[in-house]
């Protein structure tokens, strides 16, 4: 870590407005979910709050009428206030997200939710029910090169220009997938993407995708004596930075991360600090679709290694709550289930030194064991040595006994390294003995 180079932080665009500046730009876009979210928080029948998008008309009047909103403008807030991470649901109950409690006193907490907003521009205004899912999901793909030319030019463009462009970024998808457009009479008659040229339907979907970015507060689109055109709003212009600049990181790392295998990434991130190891994280994540980057590191924690597997569920506390329900559905997996476990936990808001409540004494136990594992196989016996004092038994003997019960496929293993690890040869030898009759099956 001394002798390695770092690269200065970057400065945003000149000209973009401080943090703070930005931060109040976002609480302004969010005010009405933050304000609905708010009620529910306080609202005692908060279950029927989780509804008020979807459930009884009653729900929606009583937030409408307790904030002078209408009933559209409620269900709106609320779609929004999920999107934000300001509210999660549980089932049929809805709780205060975490950014909600930091929400007037954390800009970094407020930026963190609009950019997440952001993110999800495309289910905040719907699609043209005419036009196939598909064409929808190319022209998905291809705005951030939109977004891309709008950040460039600094200034308005006309419409007209980012439809060129649109156009061509969905011909280059489809050709990097080889497809072959066939003509569909049905499809061209509606005029949909991918009949006969694909390009008839694009104008409706580039309309359709600003106006989802001006939603979200991204640009803003106004008439003009030469045509329509957009234009980023200070808080749109710095999100496409943000998220250029962290695939710039990633190309540029000493490692390469960007293109290295979930595997790999973390391996390369084992001897990393907290603070760059997660900057690592968003970087590789940054470069990949959230649910095949999810996928990778749960089949990386479902590996031998256990030391890849506690990096992969600190890589997945990055991803949040897009990872929330593969997290969840690992809990059902033995091997997974304390480090799922406590990934809900500080996801629902724990704090991670209290978190460790949620295990089970048997689980915690096989959790010393899995972390003596990583310990063992890429850390110094000194550490190993200094891992007993974490245990929850209260004495070696305790502790001995319970890892036994626990059935861990690399207590042997551990308490071998343990024994020739530990200086008091009287606990060396009690631990060796251990050992012994784990692998012998003696009692």
């Amino acid at each position: 870590m001394t002798t390695r180079r770092t690269r200065p932080a970057p400065r945003p665009p000149e000209g973009t407005p401080p943090r703070a500046e930005l931060a109040r730009q976002a609480r302004h876009v969010l005010a009405d979910a933050v304000r609905i979210a708010r009620w529910a928080a306080v609202e005692r029948g908060a279950e029927a709050a989780a509804r008020t998008g979807h459930g009884p008309v009653t729900a929606q009047e009583r937030a409408a009428a307790a904030l002078d909103l209408t009933p559209g403008q409620v269900r709106a807030g609320w779609d929004r206030a999920r999107l934000a991470g300001l509210v999660e649901l549980h089932g049929g109950t809805a709780r205060p997200g975490w950014r909600l409690h930091a929400w007037d006193r954390d800009d970094s907490a407020v930026l963190r939710g609009w950019v997440a907003l952001f993110d999800a521009w495309s289910l905040v205004h719907p699609a043209p029910e005419d036009v196939r899912p598909s064409a929808v999901a190319e022209v998905v793909e291809a705005v951030p090169q939109v977004l891309s030319l709008l950040q460039l030019s600094q200034g308005p463009v006309l419409v007209p220009a980012l439809l060129d462009l649109l156009g061509q970024r969905v011909e280059e998808l489809r050709e990097e997938r080889c497809e072959v457009p066939a003509a569909d009479p049905a499809s061209e008659a509606a005029g949909a993407p991918g009949a006969d040229h694909g390009t008839d339907g694009l104008p409706a979907l580039l309309d359709w995708a600003l106006e989802g970015l001006a939603a979200v507060g991204a640009l803003t689109l106004d008439p003009g004596a030469e045509g329509r055109h957009a234009t980023l709003t200070p808080l749109g212009n710095w999100a496409v930075w943000v998220k250029l600049e962290q695939i710039c990181v990633a190309a540029q790392s000493p490692a390469g991360n960007i293109e290295q295998s979930a595997g790999d990434m973390l391996r390369g991130c084992a001897r990393l600090t907290p603070g760059p190891a997660r900057a690592e994280y968003r970087a590789w994540l940054a470069a990949r679709t959230l649910s095949s980057a999810v996928g990778e590191l749960l089949a990386v924690a479902r590996g031998e290694d256990a030391l890849l597997r506690g990096l992969a569920f600190e890589a997945l506390r990055v991803v949040g709550a897009p990872a929330e329900a593969e997290v969840r559905a690992t809990v059902a997996e033995p091997s997974l289930r304390p480090y799922a476990l406590l990934w809900l936990a500080e996801y629902e808001g724990a704090d991670p030194d209290d978190a460790q409540e949620v295990l089970t004494r048997e689980e915690s136990t096989w959790l010393w064991v899995d972390t003596a594992a990583a310990v063992a196989d890429h850390g110094e016996s000194e550490l190993l040595v200094r891992h007993l004092d974490s245990a929850v038994q209260g004495t070696v003997p305790a502790l001995l006994d319970e890892i036994r019960a626990v059935g861990h496929p690399r207590t042997v293993q551990v308490l071998v390294a343990l024994a020739a690890a530990h200086p008091d040869p009287a606990l060396a030898k009690a631990v060796r003995r251990a050992a012994f009759q784990v692998h012998t099956g003696g009692a």
